[in-house]
């Protein structure tokens, strides 16, 4: 038996949205269950993200510790960020993250792998990409505001990030399935294996 995702869609009767934010919002959708009833679910819906796990020539991983208000945290993290624009090819917006964030380029990409954060409540779907062949971006940096004003910056061996994922120091979900995913490509079939930075995601359709 092959273990995969398939796309479904359950009937919805009525949908309302009764927030709307800046860059997400939330939806009410009365759902047809199979037994017939119809039962309410409210989630947020989200535009998408990207995220880059950038590993240099020593084995280290660029990550970078930012707050985070909702958990009330400073999380250790890879850069990341929304798909702003719809359609938007993923790779060109994980290029822009990596060098907003980091003042970083990489030669090398790849899809290390795709996840939905969190299913039960939120429609966020997210590409990790992995980027290799790192060196300092040209041009001046980009001019960070906010929580990104106060962001750290550090390389990490990758071993000391799976470390800290297993023992629960590191939380942020996009590092700790970057990391964990890289280890097991590099313990299996290989990073050769990796799909090609433009390949389809069905969850953001986009044109490459």
């Amino acid at each position: 038996m092959q273990l995969q995702d398939t796309p479904e869609e359950w009937r919805v009767v009525a949908t309302t949205t009764p927030f709307e934010g800046n860059k997400t919002s939330v939806r009410t959708d009365d759902v047809v269950m199979p037994d017939g009833t119809v039962a309410r679910r409210d989630y947020q819906v989200h535009p998408g993200s990207v995220a880059v796990l950038a590993l240099d020539g020593a084995g280290r991983v660029l990550v970078l510790r930012q707050y985070r208000h909702p958990v009330r945290h400073k999380l250790w993290e890879i850069p990341a960020g929304l798909l702003d624009v719809p359609g938007e090819n993923p790779l060109h917006a994980a290029q822009r993250e990596l060098y907003e964030e980091a003042h970083v380029k990489a030669e090398d990409w790849r899809v290390l792998t795709d996840v939905y954060t969190t299913p039960g409540g939120c429609d966020e779907a997210v590409r990790i990409f992995l980027a290799r062949d790192l060196s300092e971006a040209e041009g001046e940096r980009f001019e960070v505001s906010e929580e990104e004003a106060d962001m750290e910056l550090a390389r990490v061996p990758l071993d000391e990030l799976v470390r800290g994922s297993l023992a629960g120091e590191l939380h942020n979900n996009c590092l700790v399935v970057g990391v964990l995913a890289l280890t097991a490509a590099q313990t299996g079939p290989g990073l050769e294996s990796l799909r090609p930075a433009e390949a389809p995601w069905p969850a953001r359709p986009f044109e490459k």
